[in-house]
C-alpha cells in the first residue's frame, strides 16, 4: 500500500514535493475531492496517472497551482478571468483557457485548451507552492467510478498506485470543482458544482450549458455521460415516484433527508441529516462508496431539489445511474 503521510507535517509535505519533482505521483487533498497529482511538465510522470487509473488518454486533467501569478505560464491570458479569480480563487472553480506549450498534451488530451484552479484547501496550496511545479491532478480514484473524500477512500481504491498519499482528513465540499469554460466563443458550463452558474453570469454575463456534442471529446473531466458510477447498479427516481415501492432486503435506499416511512431495505444511507444540500454534497460520494460495499442488488436513490448545490448533486447522480 501507498505510505499515508499526514499533510500537517511539514516534513511529510517536504517528502511528498521532492517526490512530484522526482517524477513521482502524490494523492493530495483538496477541497472538493482527492487528487492524484504529477509534474504537470513532466509527460512521463502525467503518463503514470492515466496509468494507475486507468483513464483514457482523450479525458483531459486538471492544473491546480498555488497562486494566481503562475497562471500566465501555464494558459494564454483571458479578461474576464480576473473577476472570477478575485471572487472564487482559491476554491472550488476550475476554469477552461487556451493552453501554453508548457503543457504537454498528454495533460489536455491534445486539445489547445487546459483547465486551471487554485485550490480552497490551505494545506494543499502550501504543499502545491513547496513542489515549485504546476500540478496535474485527476481525482484519486480508478476511471468512472465515484470520487474519493478521504484519505482512506483512495487507499482502498489505488492500493499502492500513489507513491505517497497526503491526509488532510474529510473533503469539506465533497463534489468536484465547478468547470467553466473561457475558451469559446461564450462562456459555457462544462461542469456543475458548488459555484452556481448564476454566480459566475454574474460576473461574465450569460454562460451556456455544455452541448451533448462537446461531451464526445470532453475538454474537462467529469462531462461523460456515464461517471462517477458505484459497481452497484444505482436508480435515480424521478421526482414524486414512489421510493417504498422499491423495498426489499437486498436493495439499499439513499435518501435526501431523514424519513420515518421508509422501511424494508437493506440499508439506509442519509445524505443531509440536517436537510442542507451543503451536507448532501459533502456526504455524496462516501455514501455511495458506504452503499456499493454491501454487496446489493441495488442501489435507489431520491432525488434532492435541483437548486443551488443540488444542480451539481443531481448532476453527479444522473451519471452514476447512466452505467446502469
Amino acid at each position: 500500500m501507498s505510505r499515508i503521510l499526514p499533510i500537517a507535517d511539514p516534513a511529510a509535505r517536504a517528502e511528498a514535493a521532492a517526490c512530484i519533482r522526482g517524477q513521482g505521483i502524490v494523492a493530495f487533498p483538496t477541497e472538493t475531492v482527492y487528487g492524484l497529482g504529477a509534474d504537470a511538465r513532466n509527460a512521463q510522470a502525467v503518463a503514470r496517472i492515466f496509468d494507475a487509473k486507468k483513464r483514457p488518454s482523450f479525458d483531459p486533467l486538471i492544473v491546480h497551482v498555488a497562486d494566481p501569478s503562475l497562471i500566465p505560464s501555464i494558459a494564454e491570458p483571458d479578461p474576464r478571468l480576473a473577476a472570477l479569480a478575485k471572487r472564487f480563487w482559491p476554491g472550488p472553480l476550475t476554469v477552461v483557457l487556451k493552453k501554453r506549450q508548457s503543457i504537454p498534451d498528454i495533460v489536455t488530451a491534445g486539445l489547445a485548451t487546459v483547465g486551471v484552479r487554485i485550490p480552497g484547501h490551505a494545506l494543499a496550496r502550501t504543499w502545491l507552492e513547496e513542489c515549485a511545479c504546476p500540478v496535474a491532478a485527476p481525482s484519486a480514484n480508478p476511471f468512472g467510478y465515484v470520487s474519493p473524500t478521504t484519505a482512506a477512500h483512495v487507499a482502498a481504491q489505488l492500493g499502492d498506485a500513489a507513491d505517497i498519499i497526503l491526509d488532510g482528513g474529510s473533503c469539506d465540499v465533497g463534489l468536484e470543482s465547478t468547470i467553466v469554460s473561457l475558451a469559446e466563443e461564450k462562456p459555457t458550463l462544462l461542469r456543475p458544482g458548488a459555484i452556481l452558474r448564476e454566480e459566475l453570469e454574474a460576473l461574465i454575463g450569460p454562460v451556456e450549458i455544455a452541448s451533448d456534442s462537446m461531451r464526445e471529446k470532453p475538454a474537462a473531466p467529469g462531462m461523460l455521460a456515464k461517471h462517477y458510477a458505484t459497481r452497484t447498479p444505482l436508480i435515480l427516481l424521478d421526482s414524486g415516484e414512489s421510493l417504498a415501492a422499491r423495498a426489499h432486503p437486498r436493495v439499499g435506499a439513499l435518501l435526501f433527508r431523514p424519513r420515518a416511512d421508509i422501511k424494508g431495505f437493506g440499508t439506509v444511507a442519509v445524505l443531509a441529516p440536517d436537510g442542507s444540500l451543503r451536507s448532501a454534497a459533502a456526504a455524496l460520494f462516501a455514501s455511495l462508496r458506504q452503499l456499493d460495499a454491501l454487496n446489493l442488488e441495488t442501489i435507489v436513490a431520491e432525488p434532492v431539489p435541483e437548486e443551488g448545490l443540488g444542480v451539481a448533486i443531481m448532476d453527479r447522480l444522473r451519471r452514476c445511474a447512466a452505467a446502469l
